[in-house]
């Protein structure tokens, strides 16, 4: 298959194509999210042209990297009624996964102002009505609110990211995060930080991303005891 760079300036790949070869057959609003998903990298990729949003310059290394690693494990939130992207960057994996699931509310959290910007045009332009977007850190925001689910896929190891989401969880969230390979070994490096915080970290799922581009696991973390009652994914 060619190969399309995200920042060349010439018209940009059929994202759409790369989706729909790409994207599982069962997953819900498969072709809406496609669309979407697509019109979403080529946003980015007229984006690009001004600022830098991704390091990712590969149309199909995007269409993995970005839009498949944030939906494969989808099922995790389908019950969540409302989800927190932390740290949304450019929409991912907040934007996919909207799309995906159109009757779950989904807050997108950037505390860069560009970013944020930049998520709430492209969430307009694919009228997503159930995405807000806040230009805030998340644990700011969190201070004062709260969601059953939060998520994020650029954030820091486990060791510091137990410490910013601690009164969340205590708050009774869950709390996903999209992790590589060594996220065993990132839960055991946390387990010290974990046992302070009163919380508990698993991997939930694992699957592997195409071309070789590697293992990825959803590691969940909720706080010990009856404060947390987590609902579980739909099968």
């Amino acid at each position: 298959m060619s190969r399309h760079p995200v920042g060349d300036p010439k018209p940009v790949a059929n994202f759409l194509a790369e989706l729909d070869a790409l994207l599982p057959r069962d997953l819900p609003h498969r072709d809406a999210c496609a669309a979407g998903c697509a019109r979403h990298l080529e946003l980015i990729h007229e984006a690009n042209q001004q600022f830098n949003l991704t390091r990712i310059v590969d149309a199909r290394d995007a269409a993995i990297k970005h839009v498949l690693d944030s939906v494969l494990p989808w099922r995790h939130f389908a019950n969540a009624g409302h989800v927190v992207d932390a740290g949304s960057g450019a929409g991912f994996p907040g934007v996919p996964l909207a799309l995906v699931l159109p009757d779950t509310r989904f807050t997108l959290i950037e505390s860069t102002r560009k970013k944020a910007a930049f998520i709430e045009a492209a969430a307009d332009a694919l009228g997503l009505a159930n995405v807000e977007v806040i230009p805030e850190r998340a644990e700011d925001w969190l201070k004062h609110h709260r969601a059953p689910v939060i998520t994020a896929r650029a954030v820091a190891p486990l060791l510091r990211a137990i410490p910013l989401f601690a009164p969340a969880l205590r708050g009774g969230a869950r709390l996903l995060l999209y992790k590589g390979r060594d996220a065993e070994t990132e839960i055991a490096e946390a387990a010290t930080v974990a046992g302070r915080a009163r919380c508990t970290a698993r991997i939930v799922e694992r699957y592997e991303l195409p071309d070789d581009a590697g293992t990825r696991a959803m590691v969940e973390v909720t706080a010990a005891g009856p404060e947390s009652t987590p609902a579980r994914p739909r099968r």
